[in-house]
C-alpha cells in the first residue's frame, strides 16, 4: 500500500502541470470534487456503507477536508498555475514529515518523551538548505513554466501547512469509520469551500483531450484512490511514519516531470533534494531512546 500510495500521489503534481494551462486551478477543482462525490455516492448506496454516525465525526471530517482537499490541493494547484514547476511543488510540500515531526516532539514535552533533539534539528536545517538550493536556481535561471515568485511561494507553502494540520488533525480528532462515506463527507466540505473561489475565477476552462485525461486521472487515480490510501495510512499508522512517505515524492516526482515536461534536473537539483531527503529521514526517524 505505501509504495502505490507514493506512486499515485507523485502523479498529482504532473496532473496539474498538464490541466493548468487549458483550466483555472478552482474551477478545475470543483469538477474534480463533483465528478468524485458522484462517483462515491453510487458506490456508498450499492454497497450499503454507513455514514458517519454522530455530529462531531461529520464536523472532524469536514475539517479535515477543508484543509487536506480544498486546502492542500487548491494551494498546489494555484501555485503550478502561477508558474512554479512540477518537481519544486512537490519539493516543497515534501516538507511536511519535517513540520509534523517537529510538532510531535513539542507535543509530547511533559509526557516523559524527549522533546526535539539535536539530531532533528540538524535535519530540519539540511532539509532547508536543500530546498533553497533548488528554490535559488530557479529564482535566477528558472524558465516560463518552472519559477519561483512570492505568489506562488505562498501557495505552494499554503498546501504544505493544509496538509500538515489536516494530517495531524485527522489522526487526532477523526474515528475509524469507512474510508468511502469519510471521503465523500470531507469532499463536500471542500466542494463548498471551493466554490466561491471557482465562481470569482475569470478565466473559463477549455475543454480537450488533456483536460479530459487530466480530469479523469484526478477523479479515479487521485481522489478514488490516492486520497483514500492516504485516509487508510492515517487511520492506520502514526502520524510520523506516514507523513515520512512524503518525502519519497519529490524525487519522484521529479523524475516524472523530467520525462514528461523536460523540467531541467542540475547536479544543485539533484544535491539539494538529496540534501533535503537526509534532512527529512534524520527528524522522522525514531530515536534510540
Amino acid at each position: 500500500m505505501p509504495a502505490v500510495f507514493v506512486l499515485i500521489w507523485s502523479t498529482g503534481f504532473i496532473v496539474a502541470r498538464f490541466g493548468m494551462p487549458h483550466a483555472p486551478p478552482f474551477s478545475f477543482l470543483l469538477v474534480r470534487y463533483l465528478l468524485s462525490i458522484l462517483c462515491f455516492v453510487p458506490w456508498i448506496l450499492l454497497a450499503r456503507v454507513k455514514w458517519p454516525q454522530s455530529r462531531a465525526q461529520w464536523l472532524h471530517l469536514s475539517v479535515t477536508g477543508m484543509l487536506m482537499h480544498a486546502g492542500y490541493l487548491g494551494g498546489v494547484w494555484a501555485a503550478v498555475k502561477a508558474g512554479m514547476g512540477s518537481g519544486l511543488s512537490a519539493l516543497i510540500v515534501g516538507f511536511q514529515p519535517v513540520l509534523t515531526a517537529i510538532w510531535l516532539s513539542y507535543s509530547l514535552r511533559g509526557s516523559g518523551q524527549p522533546g526535539v533533539s539535536r539530531r532533528q534539528w540538524l535535519g530540519l536545517l539540511l532539509g532547508f538548505a536543500g530546498l533553497l538550493m533548488v528554490v535559488w536556481r530557479k529564482l535566477t535561471l528558472g524558465s516560463v513554466m518552472d519559477y519561483v515568485t512570492t505568489v506562488n511561494m505562498a501557495f505552494a507553502i499554503g498546501a504544505l501547512l493544509s496538509i500538515t494540520i489536516g494530517t495531524l488533525y485527522q489522526k487526532r480528532f477523526v474515528q475509524p469509520c469507512d474510508v468511502r462515506s469519510a471521503n465523500t463527507v470531507q469532499l463536500m466540505a471542500a466542494l463548498v469551500v471551493t466554490l466561491p473561489l471557482a465562481w470569482a475565477e475569470p478565466e473559463a476552462m477549455r475543454w480537450n483531450a488533456e483536460l479530459a485525461g487530466a480530469m479523469a486521472w484526478s477523479v479515479l487515480g487521485l481522489t478514488l484512490g490516492g486520497s483514500s490510501l492516504l485516509y487508510l495510512l492515517i487511520q492506520r499508522g502514526a502520524a510520523a511514519s506516514v507523513t515520512s512517505l512524503m518525502y519519497l515524492v519529490p524525487p519522484t516526482t521529479a523524475i516524472m516531470a523530467w520525462l514528461l515536461f523536460g523540467e531541467t534536473i542540475t547536479v544543485a537539483t539533484l544535491v539539494g533534494t538529496a540534501l533535503t531527503a537526509v534532512g527529512v529521514s534524520l527528524v522522522v526517524r525514531a530515536s534510540p531512546r
